[in-house]
């Protein structure tokens, strides 16, 4: 499947609404901080816009298309480029009143490599399987 930047959107929109929360409500729960929702709607915003340059280096590619490796690597990429802006842009920074940026590197990892394994095997198994309309027509499930 070669996936559009609608489809992009759409598959990670689906995928953190519903895995990214389930996941995140353990770890908002145990901490009795708020602050991961937060983490999970910038993840949802930044990732938006990271697509953008995916679909547009997808398209410099041969074959158009991203290998799982390529998937998994980019996962690892933006958790530098979600923590930095997170951390030190968005909170202190803009000084957005909702946005809290108080949040350790450590549990910010924890946090975003769970969301992350749990959305990279969901796209790479049972998205193939419950959405069949999704993996032929680029990743839009609508």
């Amino acid at each position: 499947m070669t996936p559009t930047l609608i489809g992009r959107w759409q598959t990670r929109l689906l995928l953190l609404g519903t895995l990214g929360v389930l996941i995140t409500i353990p770890f908002s729960l145990f901490n009795g901080d708020a602050i991961y929702f937060q983490v999970l709607l910038c993840i949802a915003v930044l990732g938006c816009i990271w697509d953008i340059v995916y679909n547009l280096l997808q398209q410099l590619r041969w074959d158009h298309d991203w290998s799982a490796l390529w998937q998994l690597a980019a996962g690892i990429w933006e958790a530098f480029f979600f923590y930095v802006p997170f951390k030190f842009l968005l909170g202190n920074v803009l000084k957005l009143p909702w946005l809290s940026s108080e949040i350790p590197f450590d549990k910010f990892l924890l946090h975003y490599l769970c969301i992350c394994l749990a959305v990279f095997i969901a796209s790479q198994t049972i998205m193939r399987v419950m959405f069949p309309r999704w993996r032929f027509h680029g990743g839009e499930w609508l």
